[in-house]
């Protein structure tokens, strides 16, 4: 395969492929980070998305209706338990945590697909390809 010159290159198309392919990545991603958040601490929807912000180091937000369409979807499946609290201020709210049946799923998710990232073979792999980046930026 030939080697592409940085310089020839158009960073801005890079840039747009890359928003592209997060754009779908990251919409698979909303339920691992909502259901880490909710295993952490039981949240009310409208704080979900700052404190989903937040953990993923500013890599994935969500509008407020995918947030409660989400929640609504994961109480229905047994994965999410909801309970009305008091608020010092306002109406009560209606809080989420994640269910044993929650923990479980969370759980298998992150031993089939997250941890994955940490066996030698693809962390291997995955070293490989920054430094493939890191050698064709000191070219630049």
């Amino acid at each position: 395969m030939s080697e592409v010159p940085l310089s020839d290159m158009n960073l801005d198309e890079i840039d747009r492929l890359l928003s592209k392919w997060e754009e779908v990545y990251k919409k698979g991603l909303l339920t691992f980070w909502l259901l880490l958040l909710l295993h952490e601490r039981a949240a009310y929807a409208y704080e979900i998305n700052d404190a989903i912000q937040k953990i993923s180091q500013g890599t994935i937000s969500a509008d407020n209706n995918s947030i409660y369409r989400a929640l609504a979807r994961f109480e229905a499946m047994g994965i999410v338990e909801s309970d009305l609290r008091q608020s010092d201020i306002g109406p009560a709210r209606k809080y989420y945590g994640l269910s044993e049946k929650g923990v479980l799923l969370l759980g298998k998710f992150i031993q089939r697909n997250i941890l994955l990232f940490e066996t030698p073979l693809v962390a291997k792999r995955i070293r490989t390809i920054l430094k493939s980046v890191e050698s064709i930026s000191e070219e630049d």
